[in-house]
């Protein structure tokens, strides 16, 4: 009986804070003065305008998705499967563009590349205009959004890398190099980890809003964010939302269909440490100087000019003095939404793990779904459901941030969880069981235990997205709770270069200090032996 209402009580919770606001947004927009209406509609598909924008929104998109998986897959083999040095440095590095908020890179990419950038300086004046001006719009969008997402398929990569069986790799070589091998073994074998990182790039892409507002290119998250901040046009917000959700729903159809199933359960083979490593060779030092020059360029150069720009100590005392407050904030919201995020995450995919319910397919699609909507359609939704006065209780406080991060990010813990828990033997449990354990003891005494680095992993992982969130956190929050994403955000229109730059170095290390500690932490749990 606990083990239902506790299940229970999380889906429903899910429901509440994640679909209903969606749902209460659209039923509103198709209803004026009490009656039904389409009006705010009838323009979504014959509108010039609108078709502009899904013709961005898709450029944007696939550009981005095409160059992380061309750059990530070949990325990922080398870090992941071959005596290429310093593998484990240029990892955390690459990673680091993806824990940020994105548009704090296109800040680092303008000091660098606009008129008055670091690097312009050194460039023929007609060069260095045509390139600021390539800055503000599509190139310079896919440039900030490939190195945000690179990681993605890199990583990806890599875990799906040790999750093939080394006698199948060993067996090709017997008849070919390793070009051979990778191409015809490898590659294919991978391929569910590929498609899932190219469906995941183009969806966070898709659903980008920071960047393309900040670099000036017009884009449906943006177009909904106006009409709604700017204008307070609930229902012209609301039809600039339809065909975010219709793509992400169509893409997750196909997911489903054809993915989800092979990517369940992503775990190692216990042979994963005998795995063959691809020996580079004469290659080794040209493809080292590659991968170091991409990471100096991408990651390096830019967290470099936003050092170069913020100045002297001066500015960052300056910096803390008007956004301290925000900092903490952040840092409070952040860890009680990673902490509720973690929990929450924990009981769907056990639910989903064990498959306790019929409709468990059903509840993993709502998370992933609401994970692959833009924050903008999130927060929308928050706002339409819980802005009365009889729900003020929720809306005028902190706790909407929360509601926030549990609808956008429980898809990234309960995907940790199952993962952890498809590792426990299932005997463990039914021991216990047949011992006059109840379900709750079980859960305390055994599983959780055993899955306590996957839950480090889920807190982590909710801690630096709860952080770096900004789209959802901007539109919801109370007067007086903004968080440092949003701080940076609002001062971009009139703060000082300086400041910018100062602030945005505070928000790297609140991002990367608090994870570097707790990736320690994990680091030192020792893995259960599961034989």
């Amino acid at each position: 009986m606990s083990r239902r209402i506790i299940l229970a009580g999380t889906v429903i919770l899910l429901l509440i804070v994640g679909l209903a606001p969606v749902l209460s947004m659209l039923v509103k927009s198709l209803f004026s003065d009490g009656r039904f209406s389409t009006e705010a509609y009838q323009g979504l598909f014959t509108s010039h305008h609108q078709w502009t924008l899904m013709g961005h929104s898709l450029s944007l998109s696939l550009l981005t998705m095409i160059l992380t998986v061309i750059m990530g897959v070949p990325l990922g083999i080398l870090l992941g499967k071959s005596d290429l040095p310093l593998r484990r440095f240029f990892i955390i590095l690459f990673v680091i563009p993806l824990l940020i908020p994105p548009y704090i890179t296109a800040v680092s990419w303008v000091d660098l590349l606009s008129g008055n950038g670091l690097l312009t300086g050194w460039m023929n004046p007609g060069f260095a205009g045509q390139v600021s001006r390539l800055l503000f719009g599509l190139p310079g969008c896919v440039l900030v959004l490939f190195a945000t997402y690179l990681p993605i398929p890199m990583i990806l990569t890599i875990v799906f890398l040790r999750t093939i069986h080394p006698g199948m790799e060993e067996a090709g070589r017997l008849v070919s190099e390793w070009n051979g091998v990778v191409k015809k073994i490898t590659l294919p074998l991978i391929l569910p980890g590929v498609f899932l990182a190219a469906l995941l790039v183009f969806l966070l892409s898709f659903g980008e809003f920071g960047v393309p507002n900040f670099l000036r290119y017009t884009v449906f998250p943006v177009e909904s964010f106006t009409q709604f901040s700017a204008f307070y046009d609930f229902k012209a917000a609301t039809a600039a939302t339809i065909p975010l959700a219709v793509v992400t729903f169509l893409l997750l159809v196909v997911e489903a269909r054809f993915l989800r199933e092979k990517t369940y359960l992503i775990s190692s083979t216990p042979e994963a440490r005998q795995s063959p490593i691809i020996e580079l060779k004469n290659c080794r030092t040209w493809l080292l100087g590659i991968v170091a020059l991409l990471g100096f360029v991408i990651v390096i150069l830019p967290i470099t000019a936003l050092i170069f720009q913020s100045g002297n100590l001066s500015i960052y005392k300056e910096a803390l003095r008007q956004a301290g407050d925000s900092l903490v904030r952040s840092l409070l919201y952040a860890g009680l939404g990673a902490t509720f995020l973690t929990i929450v995450g924990f009981f769907i995919g056990y639910l989903i793990q064990t498959k306790a319910w019929r409709f468990w397919k059903a509840i993993d699609s709502v998370t992933v779904f609401l994970f692959a909507l833009p924050g903008t359609v999130i927060g929308i939704g928050l706002i339409s459901l819980w802005n009365t006065p009889k729900t003020n209780f929720i809306y005028g406080t902190p706790l909407i941030i929360l509601f926030g991060y549990l609808a956008k990010y429980t898809a990234l813990t309960s995907r940790i969880s199952v993962t952890q828990l498809a590792q426990i033997p299932p005997t463990m449990d039914e021991a216990a069981r047949i011992a006059g354990a109840g379900w709750i003891r079980r859960m305390i005494l055994i599983t959780a235990p055993l899955a306590k680095r996957g839950l480090v992993a889920a807190w982590l992982a909710g801690y630096v997205f709860s952080l770096r969130d900004t789209s959802i956190t901007m539109l919801v929050y109370p007067p007086g709770h903004d968080t440092l994403p949003v701080r940076i955000f609002t001062l971009m229109a009139n703060g000082s270069p300086e400041l910018i730059a100062a602030l945005s170095i505070i928000m790297i290390v609140a991002t990367l200090l608090p994870t570097g500690i707790f990736w320690m932490i994990s680091e030192r749990i020792d893995r259960p032996v599961i034989r």
